[in-house]
């Protein structure tokens, strides 16, 4: 193989014969089923760093955010500083999106039920798991669907500290695609 050559044009590095490509992508429409349950992995700690760069690239003075020595007086969360809330469910989004909508998503239409049961600290991993609760044809966008997502975020402990659902406006599978996901 010359120098430069595309792999899936010939043999690869070892002389194996390139037989097929898996390019890394999001789900058609059609390939979400009600009732499935993702698991995103790996996990993301968050960080001091983290919370404090989110927290002042959007203006959120919460001193719950920022002010160790406040925080440190303060009798809820045992003097700790909490995860800004609105990283944690970026986060979380941002979890499922290599598997679920890499390059198959249109728009977000919209986050409902959000909640946070559980405090997020500095060093605590988060988890994402997306379960689809509800998928219909657009009736507005031929050639395109929208999927009800349930997003859960879990601690390194199990404890469910962020839940949310997102519509989303989904690409349905282009004609000539096979009928398998990759």
């Amino acid at each position: 193989m010359s120098a430069g050559a595309n792999p899936a044009e010939g043999a690869g590095a070892d002389g194996v014969e390139v037989v097929r490509e898996v390019v890394q992508r999001g789900l058609w429409f059609e390939e979400f089923e009600v009732g499935t349950l993702y698991k995103h992995r790996p996990g993301r700690t968050l960080t001091e760093a983290d919370n404090v760069l989110f927290t002042t690239l959007t203006m959120n003075t919460q001193s719950l955010h920022l002010d160790a020595a406040w925080a440190a007086e303060q009798p809820n969360f045992g003097g700790e500083r909490l995860m800004n809330s609105m990283h944690t469910l970026s986060t979380l989004v941002g979890l499922s999106v290599a598997q679920l909508t890499q390059g198959t998503i249109v728009a977000n239409l919209g986050f409902s039920e959000v909640s946070f049961p559980k405090p997020v600290f500095h060093g605590d991993t988060l988890y994402g798991e997306t379960l689809c609760v509800g998928k219909r044809e657009s009736r507005s966008r031929p050639g395109e669907g929208i999927v009800s997502l349930e997003h859960i975020g879990r601690n390194q402990h199990g404890d469910v500290v962020a839940k949310a659902v997102r519509k989303t406006l989904m690409q349905r599978r282009p004609a000539g695609e096979g009928g398998d996901a990759e």
